[in-house]
């Protein structure tokens, strides 16, 4: 029986895999193995500017983008940038603030003690503020009195509205006793109530303030006096009633509060 077997076809003029492999390493990547040429054809293309040598086994990237590098810098700028808007804006709103708060040991006013219960007032190296709603009833160099009433609606119990009122009395009566012709600031404390007699405070980030009564809740009674020794200065806390004082002694946590400032019933 006659078999006949196909042999491979080879094509005319086909380079073996030698010639292949020597033929393509003398080509660069405009496509050219003859190099005047290729260099001749790079020249006209930059002329031109109508393309770009890219080498596609090169560790750049082929397309010519620097995409990478564009998102990095731009990364470090913003932040950078950023960095810069808040450092300089905390010291912008510093200086302002310096600025703009009222030195009561300097001059003592109706309006400047006014201003510093509206913008606050700078106490050792923190920042006091003090309630929104506040009445300034007295504040003359004349009679060395000082007098403002203010409304706390951000204290959620009463522990926590008289140690934020002892902070905001002790601030505001250090900074006006220090105007030698100021020896007496009094500083009333209110807030609300609901039916039951209970503390309401603001809700909603604040936004929503109580609505219930405004009932008195403590007075600070700050008194500056001379002596054989110095200057002296004085609090007396009033108004604190036996249901307020049983409360706060339930609330405090520590000895020396109730026996010395918070005595128990007799």
């Amino acid at each position: 029986m006659f078999k006949w077997k196909a042999s491979p076809r080879v094509q005319r003029g086909a380079l073996s895999a030698d010639e292949a492999e020597e033929l393509f390493s003398t080509v660069d990547h405009s496509g050219h193995s003859d190099e005047e040429r290729a260099r001749r054809q790079r020249a006209h293309r930059k002329e031109k500017g109508v393309a770009v040598d890219v080498d596609p086994l090169s560790g750049d990237d082929p397309s010519g983008s620097d995409v990478g590098k564009v998102i990095t810098r731009t990364t470090v700028a913003f932040v950078l940038v950023l960095l810069v808007l808040v450092v300089g804006g905390q010291l912008v709103f510093g200086f302002i603030r310096r600025a703009s708060t009222a030195n009561l040991a300097d001059t003592a006013s109706v309006r400047t003690v006014a201003d510093a219960l509206r913008l606050g007032i700078e106490w050792g190296d923190g920042f006091t503020q003090y309630p929104e709603e506040f009445t300034v009833q007295e504040a003359d160099e004349n009679t060395g009195r000082i007098e403002v009433s203010v409304v706390d609606t951000r204290s959620a119990n009463t522990l926590e509205c008289f140690s934020s009122s002892q902070v905001q009395a002790t601030a505001l009566a250090v900074n006006a006793l220090l105007n030698p012709n100021i020896d007496t600031v009094v500083y009333h404390v209110s807030v609300h109530v609901d039916e039951e007699g209970e503390l309401q405070h603001s809700t909603l980030f604040g936004f929503l303030n109580p609505t219930g009564d405004v009932a008195s809740f403590m007075t600070f009674v700050w008194q500056k006096t001379q002596s054989a020794t110095g200057v002296n200065f004085s609090c007396t806390i009033t108004g604190i009633d036996e249901t307020l004082q049983s409360e706060l002694r339930d609330q405090v946590t520590t000895s020396f509060t109730p026996v010395r400032a918070l005595p128990e019933d007799e």
